[in-house]
């Protein structure tokens, strides 16, 4: 038989030993807890603008390595896993605490991450954006997952640190980045769509890591009275903890016949978040499924060398094919891969094939019409000059809304290479544009033109009472 040690049941001391928590550190626990709901320290809310600061710039620059500085950072858990024992000890004090602590935190990371996303330049979505604005119940299991290995590690640290450096390292992925997210959707024309997604996630997040908390911390006996007592001690010179502890209100959370309307709370919560998770999955799985089917059609209508583009746009009930190749393919074949498609995933299929020709093809027909320039019959044609003068024009207005307005641009060019299309600009300013400024420009483009192969070749041109400041087209 298992004797009870301060007031544990059985069952909690055994987990308590199979865990390698010693019951002694329980107060030492709760105390370090209770110091990061603290909303005096300056270096938490230092963590909290350093973190925000460092995870909207990864966003933007969408760079995980960078994310992951402010996942390091991130001094979020603190608050989160005092919440969660708030609510298994039926401290009503320490969850006021919690609770206005994660609300100042919170407000402050969305605010300052839309201002430095709102002093930007550019506003691009960017894979990493993209990749918090759609969560689903896969995030939930994470999340769950995540929370249950922070709670059992703050329960067995020893030092000050661990509450928030250990968690941190395994869930403030999930915390800092999404509000970020919502920063940029707000610093950036406020994007509901962004926001709502980034904030559900968020939610998600926090509402699973603090039932997690609460059923760890319940499990570990860190709701016995003998803790409770001495915490209401120790803090014996606060008024507003003596009000709240003393109040009818605690007297109401800590009897134990209520635990099970906090945990009904909980339940209901996470019922609540699971319902539009679900639906999302259903979606993303969905789409997976008919993304799946159409490469497996398109790999029996074409070779893959002769696809030159691909787009597939997938909607509730119908799926949009569009593809560009150097073969042409027979109406009939299309026929029967729309109906492959509309058997295989239960939507209505619309293929489209529009077939071009091949580069040797065209240098083929270039060369013959140059030979055969004799026969008077044939229609003039475009030369090469002419095309590439019409492409730089189209490109023009693109260029010029991506360039940053205090680096005017002097003159620019469109080169083909082996590698993919090259764009050489001439720009005058003062100073070098920077690689990232390089870069976020690069990026934009190809977004906008829809071309992958696409690299950037500035030039910084001195600043000079000569230089015209109108664009111009480089001679070619």
């Amino acid at each position: 038989m298992t004797i009870p040690v301060d007031g544990a049941t059985p069952q909690n001391t055994r987990l308590q030993h199979w865990l390698r928590i010693e019951p002694q550190q329980r107060p030492k626990v709760y105390e370090q807890i209770y110091d990061t709901a603290d909303m005096s320290s300056l270096n938490y809310w230092l963590g909290i603008i350093f973190s925000s600061g460092i995870a909207a710039l990864g966003l933007v620059l969408n760079s995980p390595a960078v994310i992951i500085g402010a996942m390091l950072i991130s001094p979020l858990m603190g608050p989160i896993m005092a919440a969660g024992l708030a609510l298994a000890a039926g401290d009503l004090y320490l969850a006021a605490k919690a609770f206005a602590n994660l609300v100042a935190s919170i407000t402050l990371a969305i605010a300052f991450s839309a201002f430095i996303v709102w002093l930007l330049p550019f506003h691009s979505v960017t894979g990493e954006i993209l990749a918090r604005t759609n969560p689903t119940l896969l995030d939930l299991g994470v999340a769950l997952l995540s929370g249950l290995a922070g709670s059992v590690a703050v329960c067995r640290v020893g030092g000050g640190d661990g509450v928030t450096t250990l968690p941190g390292v395994a869930i403030a992925v999930a915390l800092m980045p999404p509000l970020c997210t919502v920063g940029f959707g707000l610093g950036s024309g406020a994007n509901t769509r962004i926001m709502g997604g980034a904030g559900l996630l968020f939610l998600t997040n926090l509402v699973a890591i603090v039932a997690c908390a609460f059923v760890v911390f319940l499990l570990t006996g860190m709701n016995a009275p003998e803790i409770r007592a001495e915490m209401e001690h120790a803090r014996k010179g606060e008024l507003l903890a003596q009000k709240l502890s003393q109040g009818p209100l605690s007297r109401v959370l800590v009897n134990s016949g209520k635990l099970r309307w906090r945990i009904l709370m909980l339940v209901v919560l996470l019922g609540a978040i699971a319902l539009p998770l679900r639906t999302a999955f259903k979606q993303v799985a969905g789409e997976a499924i008919v993304r799946s089917t159409v490469q497996d059609v398109v790999k029996g209508l074409l070779p893959s060398r002769a696809i030159v583009s691909q787009r597939v746009e997938v909607g509730r009930e119908s799926v949009a094919v569009h593809l560009i190749s150097t073969q042409a393919v027979p109406e009939k074949k299309i026929q029967e891969a729309e109906q492959m498609i509309e058997r295989r995933s239960g939507r209505k299929a619309m293929l489209s094939v529009t077939s071009i020709a091949s580069q040797s093809e065209l240098a083929e027909l270039t060369q013959q019409l140059s030979v055969s320039s004799q026969l008077a019959l044939v229609a003039p044609v475009k030369s090469l000059e002419d095309i590439h003068n019409e492409v730089v024009a189209r490109i023009k207005p693109i260029l010029i809304d991506a360039w940053p307005a205090e680096a005017p641009i002097q003159d620019y060019d469109v080169a083909f290479s082996p590698s993919g299309i090259v764009f050489n600009v001439r720009y005058e300013n003062a100073h070098v544009l920077g690689k990232i400024s390089q870069n976020l420009i690069a990026k934009q483009l190809r977004e906008k033109l829809g071309i992958q192969d696409l690299s950037l070749v500035a030039q910084r041109i001195p600043p000079s009472r000569n230089t015209s400041r109108e664009l111009k087209k480089k001679p070619h």
